[in-house]
């Protein structure tokens, strides 16, 4: 069976919802298109405006701590700056992140969100250059790693654990089909080629507490970290990749897998 990309998503917040695409220019060495270009910093902790290194996940609120931002539907345009957050279906939020005003509405919204004392607001994190991933701790060049997620490894998970698994939940930038379950992991060093477009499979995936919780309602209700363990004996899920050549990837396209 071909492997083809089944999803493509982007996280411009991190911590924040998924937003699908339907095709993606990519660039040699960097990542996603606007994907974790903002975040919410911890106030009073470790993250300064202008930065130039990563630093850990947990000096921003993110679904590893705080459960109940995956209750909240965000949008986000990447061109306009318009975000907007809807909670049960209702339109909560409409904000500028252009203008200083509309800032101050996320900042206001988000302390109400987070139950964070009076007066107390996160820091919108946002520096020119700089993406709030994961892997931006260990070097400029992981920061811009794109995230892969093998749909029939979640598959396989769901079934043996005998539960429901939303993909999601692994927050990836392109789903998967036609690879074997748990054969990405077998791919470090291997390359994936569509058209122009040149991806290098890097390293797998670690997976923490942010992927207990369960999309769009906050709930932490499944521990996959242990689960994972206790199935497989690791906590891998996904894979991440380096783009080493550039092009338009859309939903559908089949990739080659090379030596």
């Amino acid at each position: 069976m071909p492997t083809r990309v089944d999803g493509l998503s982007v996280y411009p917040v991190k911590g924040l919802s998924a937003q699908p695409l339907a095709q993606v220019a990519l660039t040699a060495g960097r990542g996603i298109p606007f994907d974790r270009t903002l975040a919410l910093a911890r106030p009073g902790g470790a993250y300064r405006s202008g930065m130039r290194h990563g630093i850990s996940k947990r000096e921003y609120f993110a679904l590893v701590a705080e459960a109940r931002l995956a209750g909240l539907s965000t949008h986000l345009d990447p061109e306009s700056g318009l975000l907007t957050v809807d909670v049960r279906g209702r339109r909560a939020l409409t904000a500028d992140l252009g203008a200083e005003s509309g800032r101050a509405r996320v900042r206001a919204f988000y302390a109400r969100v987070l139950d964070l004392p009076p007066g107390v607001e996160p820091v919108l994190a946002q520096d020119e250059g700089r993406r709030f991933t994961d892997t931006a701790h260990a070097s400029d060049v992981e920061m811009e790693y794109v995230s892969l997620i093998n749909l029939a490894s979640v598959r396989d998970f769901a079934e043996r654990i005998g539960a429901e698994v939303d993909p999601l939940r692994f927050r990836g930038n392109i789903h998967l089909e036609g690879l074997p379950a748990w054969s990405e992991l077998d791919l470090v060093g291997r390359e994936l080629t569509v058209g122009s477009v040149r991806l290098r499979i890097t390293k797998p995936t670690e997976r923490c507490a942010a992927t207990e919780v369960e999309p769009g309602t906050g709930r932490r209700d499944l521990p996959v970290p242990r689960l994972l363990h206790s199935t497989y004996g690791h906590d891998l899920m996904g894979v991440y990749a380096e783009v080493l050549d550039g092009g338009t990837l859309r939903v559908g396209d089949e990739l080659v897998l090379r030596a």
